[in-house]
């Protein structure tokens, strides 16, 4: 496999960007490029560009130092998208996709159809923090780069109970612990810990849930009302859905967040037999077969029904 020094010849200036709406896998992607590039490339200039980083992800080196508005008209000669599943999924960063000199592009998302310099994308890798491992040295992995990939694999594999890991994940994952990694500390505080606020919106989401297809489906919807009500913002409302298809006999679980009138932000989970990806790319959206997401307009009811009616014709052919 290459590694990510066989893309730095003539290279003086690098960006790495991540998606919208950075999650724990996307941060660490991106942090754990920037520390891997910084530590051992000390010649380099190396810019991390991402909307605002969440607070519990602070402890990560260099997370005080992302850049969070968009270069515009800048230049590089290395852009590293890192978690991206398309174009316009690229978040803070998106401006240089046009300025830069080459494109590296390392993923793991089924619906990723490339485009780039360079495109290296593993769908069956647990995160995109897996696959980058794979292009790092590992001589060259400081503690501080190794928490950052561990953070991305523990998030994007809820803590290594997702259908996406594999015996590799948890080989990588044992790698990054001996170098160092305060596992305890990165699971508890950035996973499992959550705030008053949350913990209303997701009792009030579970309260109000709807079984469908006789409860092998299930759904919650976050309104506009209760973003008022409960004071809560997008990043309030990550991990229900995940709650949601933990429920005994659901195989999948559709989570709505409500972004404007009549436009929501769909979430889709699912147990062993649903490609969620492929109902989400029918809507423009996409993801990984079990996890996958997209944005939906109509009133929540409308949206239910046909997400439903999606899932069902997949579950009839199962029978």
């Amino acid at each position: 496999m290459a590694r990510l020094e066989d893309f730095l010849e003539g290279v003086k200036t690098v960006a790495v960007v991540g998606h919208v709406n950075p999650d724990g896998d996307c941060v660490g992607a991106c942090l754990g490029t920037k520390i891997y590039l910084t530590e051992n490339y000390p010649e380099l200039k190396v810019d991390v560009y991402l909307q605002k980083v969440k607070d519990i992800f602070g402890y990560l080196k260099y997370a005080d130092e992302v850049l969070t508005e968009d270069p515009k008209d800048a230049a590089c000669d290395l852009l590293i998208l890192c978690d991206i599943s398309a174009k316009d999924r690229i978040g803070c960063g998106a401006g240089l996709l046009s300025h830069a000199e080459k494109t590296l592009c390392l993923d793991h998302h089924l619906t990723n159809k490339g485009g780039y310099t360079w495109f290296y994308n593993y769908p069956k890798a647990s995160s995109a923090c897996e696959v980058i491992y794979g292009f790092m040295d590992p001589e060259k992995i400081s503690v501080s780069c190794a928490e950052a990939l561990y953070t991305g694999i523990v998030h994007d594999t809820g803590v290594f109970q997702y259908s996406n890991t594999s015996g590799y994940t948890m080989e990588v994952a044992g790698k990054l612990m001996d170098m160092g990694v305060d596992f305890n500390h990165i699971i508890d505080k950035t996973f499992f810990e959550k705030t008053y606020a949350q913990r209303r919106i997701l009792g009030k989401v579970m309260e109000s849930a709807g079984l469908h297809l006789d409860g092998r489906v299930i759904s919650g919807v976050v309104t506009l009302a209760d973003k008022k009500t409960y004071a809560i913002g997008s990043g309030d409302t990550e991990g229900i859905v995940s709650e949601l298809r933990s429920t005994r006999g659901v195989e999948a679980a559709i989570f709505l967040y409500q972004l404007g009138s009549n436009e929501f932000k769909i979430s889709l989970r699912s147990q062993d037999i649903v490609d969620v990806s492929a109902i989400c790319a029918e809507f423009g959206g996409g993801g990984h077969v079990r996890a996958a997401g997209c944005n939906m307009k109509g009133t929540a009811e409308e949206i239910i029904d046909t997400l439903v009616n999606r899932i069902s014709i997949q579950l009839e052919g199962n029978i």
